[in-house]
């Protein structure tokens, strides 16, 4: 697996968030606010999916490694992708849903 870095911002197509890069960490993939994502992506940050389905935060696990690890299914090809919570996310959004 190669890692691509971005972290550009975007505007969140699930609620219209102005999502901006992380100050310092790994690079953002989904919104902070409604945790939503977009499936574009094969390998981190290739860009490489054709699919774009919106990716819909699901689960919240926890790993030892990496804190709290977002799981998100797409609700086009139903593929489930890992994604590391970021320390502004809003956590709340799948522990209350």
């Amino acid at each position: 697996m190669i890692f691509i870095p971005r972290d550009d911002p975007f505007t969140c197509e699930h609620c219209s968030h102005a999502v901006e890069p992380l100050k310092k960490g790994t690079c953002r993939s989904h919104c902070p606010k409604c945790l939503w994502s977009k499936h574009v992506d094969h390998e981190p940050g290739d860009r490489a999916s054709s699919c774009h389905g919106m990716m819909e935060p699901v689960m919240l696990d926890q790993s030892g490694k990496k804190g709290f690890v977002i799981i998100h299914k797409c609700t086009k090809c139903n593929i489930e992708k890992r994604n590391k919570a970021a320390p502004d996310d809003d956590l709340t959004i799948i522990l209350f849903n």
